[in-house]
């Protein structure tokens, strides 16, 4: 099964309620997971900014699925878990917040690195809307081509063109010929990562 179609079958509705939690939050928490040997679910609720229902819900789903782990000690991935977010992060290698920028839109800005797909970027508009969709301000595609950063019909030459935002991505993305880098802004962290990933979501 594919990434996404494993990620979707664990938001799908079971006996009961709709989940109160999407794709994004899963790729959030399997991130978060990853970073700690073991974490408490408090922490994880926390950290993800979210209710201790919700994370409740999804640690359930997740453990059923033989994901994670559920002890005293906390959560922690298993080795499924582990190879699922070392498929998910072989594609979005890299998801930093950065500062402003003359193509951050509003207080806080994410930017996500999308191995490899930038023949599924047209006009970049899709990747903004699903950004928007999720509480991002805005969202701003490019692409690694021909040795050069460019944003689809408005620049050709980012380094030129944009020269602080072109610094940042070089400092934080560093991409590769072929890579797409989304940058997300919102008010709030949490809303400018939703829109960065779900702009890589719809590119996947």
């Amino acid at each position: 099964m594919s990434i996404k179609g494993e990620l979707s079958t664990l938001t799908k509705r079971a006996l009961g309620p709709l989940p109160s939690f999407n794709v994004l939050d899963l790729i959030r928490l399997l991130r978060l997971l990853d970073k700690y040997e073991s974490i408490g679910r408090g922490k994880i609720s926390e950290a993800l900014n979210l209710g201790e229902g919700t994370t409740r819900t999804m640690l359930r789903r997740l453990a059923k699925a033989g994901l994670i782990t559920i002890s005293k000690r906390g959560c922690s991935l298993t080795q499924k878990g582990k190879k699922l977010w070392s498929s998910i992060e072989r594609i979005i290698p890299r998801i930093v917040e950065i500062g402003n920028n003359e193509l951050t839109l509003a207080p806080k800005s994410v930017a996500v690195l999308v191995r490899g797909h930038a023949d599924r970027i047209k006009s970049g508009i899709e990747q903004r809307d699903a950004a928007i969709s999720f509480g991002a301000k805005g969202a701003v595609t490019l692409i690694c081509r021909n040795n050069k950063l460019i944003i689809p019909s408005v620049s050709v030459d980012l380094e030129r063109d944009y020269p602080l935002a072109f610094r940042d991505i070089m400092r934080f993305i560093n991409p590769s010929e072929g890579d797409v880098i989304i940058i997300s802004s919102a008010d709030s962290l949490k809303e400018a990562e939703y829109g960065a990933l779900a702009a890589a979501w719809s590119i996947i």
